[in-house]
């Protein structure tokens, strides 16, 4: 592939699905295996790109191995987790606070084994 088609595609729909466009960076780098995308985005929008099980990042790497064929290219995306790790929203911090702590004899109890 003269042009980097896979690319310019990867970033494209990932600047339009994320709040934070200007954090979008893709490296694209080749060997014999084929080419490979690496993602990275801003924490705060990596649940949008991972979407719901996984849903959004699969459809993404789908339509990119269908762009390989076309292009007799073999493309793998790898989408590379931000340094810290998982960013909690402002809503499971809420939560996490008013939630009393709970023993394991009253969880085992919930689960009335």
């Amino acid at each position: 592939m003269a042009k980097n088609i896979d690319q310019d595609f990867l970033e494209f729909v990932v600047k339009s699905i994320v709040n934070n466009s200007d954090d979008v960076k893709v490296i694209r780098t080749v060997d014999e295996m084929g080419v490979l995308l690496s993602l990275k985005v801003s924490p705060e929008d990596m649940g949008q790109i991972i979407g719901r099980q996984g849903s959004t990042a699969r459809a993404i790497r789908t339509i990119l191995r269908v762009i390989g064929v076309k292009n007799n290219a073999r493309i793998n995306l790898k989408i590379e987790e931000p340094e810290g790790g998982r960013v909690m929203t402002q809503r499971e911090t809420t939560a996490s606070k008013d939630e009393p702590k709970k023993g394991v004899d009253e969880i085992v109890d919930e689960l009335k084994l």
